[in-house]
């Protein structure tokens, strides 16, 4: 790994992670990308037990050690790192860290200006706290699992919404804040991120509707979920889908007319109902042609069609290759950060840690000797 100072607009913040997995991991790699010092800091048994691809994807350009926070050394180890920290990023269980003596109630007389995120399926308070869930659960309880799939059955998105909005870049936005905030003021925050919570947050249009008092459309039957014709997905001749999202009433004419179908261009605002006629014609016309010919009939075209990719003709698109959200470095895809800073040059070829990669150099950087690290190392602290 690459010794040299970090650049960019965190350069200088250094970030205890403790999360495993996806959502936390990947939160911190968006730290690291942005050239804060991330210390992934994992126990010594299993550690971060996400298996090795995926934890390439998101540990990227940290540096790692271990430390066992259950042993009294290993804590004051911990402690140590805290006093020197910006940020500390968890994702255990409520209470988790407060029991091994090493919560923020601890933490922030130790450093004030310390901020704090702990990341929850269903955040620290409320009656749901320390219940157990994954994506599938957020999903249900939030009211976007009744919302997706066809009127058969729920249907489960082919991305894990909670973990990756909610978790991840929602933890991103709460801690730059309270970051923020700190330097300001002096003062570090505790930032209780709720996975479930954030995609609560986000039901802007149902819950529009809702204000609206306007009844709710059944499953698949939604203007974006599948009901209206100029907003959905249609099967190809050769078994691939087309996804129009013609919405507005130009990109509807203009999407009939390559369609061969400019009679319907006076039911763009038709009312939705099951076996809708107008979706059924638009269905016939696609059927017509296979996936790569309606993409010539549709070059040059604005009315907002694109063709339905599978996840590794998306990596291989050449929009996303130029702008570099997927490269490759040594064989292997890399993903990088969901936004673009002037100025800022991400080396995404930066390795993840090994796990207790960097324990003694960061052991040394807090002042410890040979001899005190021997000394952890015999009483299973490290």
């Amino acid at each position: 790994m690459d010794d040299s100072p970090p650049t960019g607009p965190l350069a200088g913040t250094r970030i205890l992670d403790l999360t495993r997995l996806l959502p936390g991991p990947l939160c911190a790699q968006y730290f690291a990308d942005l050239g804060a010092d991330v210390i992934k800091i994992e126990d010594t048994q299993a550690g971060d037990y996400a298996r090795p691809a995926l934890r390439e994807l998101v540990n990227r350009g940290k540096r790692g050690i271990r430390l066992n926070l259950k042993a009294e050394e290993g804590k004051e180890v911990f402690l140590a790192l805290a006093r020197q920290a910006d940020v500390v990023i968890e994702s255990f269980r409520p209470g988790t860290m407060q029991r091994l003596g090493a919560g923020y109630d601890v933490l922030h007389p130790l450093n004030p200006r310390l901020v704090y995120c702990a990341i929850s399926g269903y955040g620290q308070t409320g009656p749901r706290r320390f219940d157990a869930g994954h994506d599938i659960n957020f999903l249900a309880l939030s009211g976007i699992l009744e919302q997706t799939g066809s009127e058969a059955s729920p249907a489960l998105p082919g991305f894990l919404i909670g973990d990756l909005a909610g978790g991840a870049l929602s933890a991103a936005a709460g801690i730059l804040a309270a970051l923020l905030d700190a330097r300001r003021t002096g003062q570090g925050r505790f930032v209780d991120v709720s996975m479930a919570d954030s995609l609560v947050s986000q039901s802007v249009l149902p819950v529009a509707a809702l204000n609206e008092h306007a009844p709710l459309p059944s499953r698949g039957m939604g203007t974006h979920t599948g009901g209206n014709a100029h907003y959905n997905t249609y099967r190809t001749r050769d078994g691939r889908y087309l996804a129009v999202g013609a919405q507005e009433k130009k990109f509807w004419d203009a999407f009939c007319d390559a369609v061969g179908c400019p009679d319907l261009k006076d039911h763009h605002d038709h009312a939705v109902r099951p076996g809708d006629p107008v979706k059924q014609a638009v269905a016939s016309a696609i059927e017509m042609r296979t996936l790569a010919e309606w993409m010539e009939v549709f070059r040059g075209i604005d009315c907002c069609v694109s063709p339905v990719l599978d996840i590794g003709e998306a990596t291989r698109d050449e929009h996303f290759r130029a702008r570099e959200v997927v490269c490759e470095h040594d064989g292997a895809l890399r993903l990088g950060l969901p936004f673009k800073l002037s100025g800022l040059s991400v080396d995404y070829g930066r390795a993840s840690p090994r796990k207790g990669q960097h324990t003694e150099k960061v052991l040394r950087e807090l002042g410890y000797g040979e001899t005190e690290i021997r000394r952890l190392r015999e009483a299973d602290a490290i």
